[in-house]
């Protein structure tokens, strides 16, 4: 990997981003490669910036920042042969933990794009958009919808407040799902396709999910009450919440989800307006990853 393009956003992880991105492009460079840094001003223009280095043929792609910055990357490099890399540095850090560089130091992270191990991975289609580790169409959409729009505080106690809000708001919704052609009815507070495991910076959703197997993870909580959820929420960090009654899991390839008043979040970001479908693309993205160890 000699000609790399680092896609930085420079707000992510209060602004940690920006030396990580300095200090990961200081390794780079001082092993040769050649580095082009990318800087958007908002995420349209980071889009279109990665979508122009793609074309110009960068030997990889790497993200600086959290799951948002990474989702731009990987819907750059869709369809093409381009590798993206991640060098962590957001709140949430989910990608990280799905691809084995969460707690990575900027410079261990860019001795793995170096390395140029890549792996094929799996990514969630919605039409047009995608995504590499959770897509939210639920409560938990809710949570990440008003977070965005909430200024103060920052990091993870905007998400914890955002929690907290949506808590006193709870309410069933009626929805109408479809995995794999089969479809049915069902009341509930969440409804989560996962890719990957976690999203939130480590709420395991999907516990069982893996983003090289072919297959969504899907994960539905019915109705319950917001004492209820608030004792369940916290077994989501290990994956233990699984094991209530009221939660049931499902494994498909295509799946659709409808109810009124809900946009769907995907990496974090919002994608679209309920009703969708999501289909699981296997292998469509190369990702550059540690590599095995021995």
């Amino acid at each position: 990997m000699r000609d790399i393009s680092l896609l930085v956003n420079p707000t992510s992880g209060k602004g940690r981003a920006r030396e990580a991105a300095r200090r990961a492009a200081e390794r780079l460079r001082r092993d040769g490669a050649s580095v082009t840094e990318l800087v958007g001003t908002d995420a349209a223009h980071a889009a279109r910036l990665a979508e122009h280095a793609v074309a110009s043929g960068t030997d990889a792609l790497v993200a600086c920042g959290g799951d948002g910055i990474m989702n731009i990357a990987l819907r750059a490099v869709v369809g093409t042969a381009t590798p993206i890399g991640l060098i962590p540095a957001g709140t949430g850090n989910d990608y990280a933990r799905m691809l084995g560089l969460h707690g990575s130091e900027p410079e261990d992270a860019a001795r793995v794009v170096l390395a140029g191990v890549t792996s094929a991975i799996d990514a969630g289609r919605c039409g047009e958009q995608w995504f590499g580790t959770v897509l939210s169409c639920g409560f938990d959409a809710k949570v990440n919808e008003r977070t965005n729009r909430m200024s103060w505080p920052r990091g993870k106690w905007r998400y914890n407040l955002a929690v907290v809000a949506e808590l006193a708001k709870l309410r069933p919704l009626d929805y109408r799902l479809e995995l794999d052609g089969e479809s049915w009815e069902t009341s509930a507070v969440l409804v989560a396709i996962g890719n990957g495991p976690s999203y939130g910076g480590g709420m395991r959703i999907c516990p069982d999910a893996s983003c090289v197997d072919g297959w969504f993870d899907v994960t539905v909580i019915g109705p319950v009450a917001a004492r209820r959820l608030i004792r369940l929420l916290p077994t989501v960090y290990d994956g233990r919440h699984v094991e209530y009654s009221q939660v049931t899991t499902f494994r498909a390839r295509r799946v659709s989800v409808a109810t009124p008043g809900v946009t769907a979040y995907g990496d974090g970001e919002p994608l679209a307006r309920l009703p969708l479908t999501a289909e699981c693309v296997p292998g469509a993205v190369n990702v550059l990853v540690p590599a095995e160890p021995g």
